[in-house]
């Protein structure tokens, strides 16, 4: 403590950078008196004390020494999420601060800033997707704290928007036939893709990673045990979302659709003077087989078709809500509506579609209603 004309000069050792290992001294100008630059001396050495300054390392160089240690256990399609995050909105707009500035009122002005950002079709950028950006930065910050970089993570006291339920809108069963129709004979491929979609309610990327071995033609079923996802290197073949592979059985229509177009694939291959293996895709423009579809082509090529036929309200995603739906309402249990769907808990399909499970209930009550109706009147 050194006093420079009317004011105070504190500096205070606060050991060795937690990055770069060189000796940190916090420094402050206090004016006044001795007794108050006493006191604000003290204050610096208790936060000194408390790790509250380890280091002078910015939020850039967080996001970056965070992303490459943990970024090997993450998906492909995790990898290109969280680096688009990282590039496009954490580090142009927090990166030059020093992590030991950094407050949760920083992360909510950020927050609030993205809300009005323009984003596709000049709609404001979506909840989900701030709530997907403040999972990123918690993370990283929550790494700090483990590293000893930082003694508390500020964006635990943040506000991130809240995400309101996704509302499902699944097609019309009629829609969906008239699409179907529309492409069994001009479109076979995509037609056999689409079929079973419908069938399985599976994801686009685990259709894309359908394999020959994976169809069992003695049970009509098809195993479903990996997905097709766009990674930072191109495509890339990873495991289902759940983790765990399942298998669905299929309907003699949809068996007869899949020999169809095994038979197509056969031909094409043998034409060419090659055979497709049980580790040939299903769906795939390659001669042999051995590349998937990449998702977004089906998805352009989707987007085509519902524009043909006027329903460009109807995503590809909303296939499997028709499925799961159709299924709840026909009186399906939801047990076996959540094995086809892959979805590793029951609640998770409940969450989804609770109100069709509300309307099936609804529809068991008054089955159960008409019953005892009849009993009373033959009684």
């Amino acid at each position: 403590m050194r006093q420079r004309g009317d004011s105070w000069q504190l500096r205070v050792f606060a050991g060795y950078d937690a990055v770069t290992g060189k000796k940190r001294w916090i420094t402050k100008t206090v004016p006044g008196g001795k007794r108050e630059a006493q006191r604000a001396l003290a204050g610096m050495v208790t936060e000194v004390d408390h790790g509250m300054s380890g280091t002078d390392a910015t939020v850039a160089v967080l996001l970056e020494r965070w992303f490459e240690v943990a970024s090997p256990d993450w998906s492909p399609k995790t990898v290109v999420s969280h680096r688009s995050i990282i590039n496009n909105h954490l580090t142009p707009r927090l990166g030059a601060v020093q992590l030991r500035k950094l407050r949760a009122a920083d992360l909510d002005r950020l927050y609030a800033a993205l809300r009005k950002l323009p984003g596709r079709r000049d709609a404001t950028l979506a909840t989900s997707t701030i709530r997907r950006i403040h999972v990123v930065v918690h993370a990283a910050l929550e790494q700090a704290v483990k590293w000893g970089w930082l003694a508390l993570n500020p964006a635990d006291a943040a506000t991130p928007p809240k995400v309101l339920p996704a509302v499902v809108t699944p097609p019309a069963a009629a829609d969906v036939a008239r699409l179907l129709d529309d492409i069994a004979t001009r479109e076979p491929d995509l037609f056999a893709y689409l079929s079973i979609a419908v069938s399985t309610g599976a994801r686009r990327s685990q259709m894309c990673g359908l394999q020959w071995g994976d169809l069992n033609l003695d049970t009509g079923s098809l195993l479903f045990c990996r997905g097709v996802v766009h990674g930072p290197d191109g495509v890339a073949v990873k495991r289902t979302k759940s983790n765990r592979p399942y298998r669905v059985s299929l309907d003699p229509d949809t068996m007869s659709v899949v020999r169809e177009h095994h038979q197509r694939m056969t031909s094409r291959a043998e034409l060419c003077g090659v055979g497709l293996s049980p580790g040939s895709f299903m769906f795939t423009h390659a001669i042999d087989g051995l590349k998937p579809w990449r998702p977004d082509l089906v998805t352009h090529r989707w987007e085509r078709l519902r524009r043909r036929a006027g329903l460009d309200q109807v995503r590809l995603h909303d296939l499997r809500h028709f499925t799961a739906t159709s299924m709840l309402a026909a009186g399906v249990p939801l047990t076996v509506v959540s094995g086809r769907l892959g979805h590793s808990r029951g609640s998770t399909t409940l969450n989804v579609y609770a109100h069709f499970v509300d309307a099936g209930d609804r529809a068991a009550a008054a089955t159960m209603g008409a019953i005892l109706k009849r009993a009373r009147d033959e009684g």
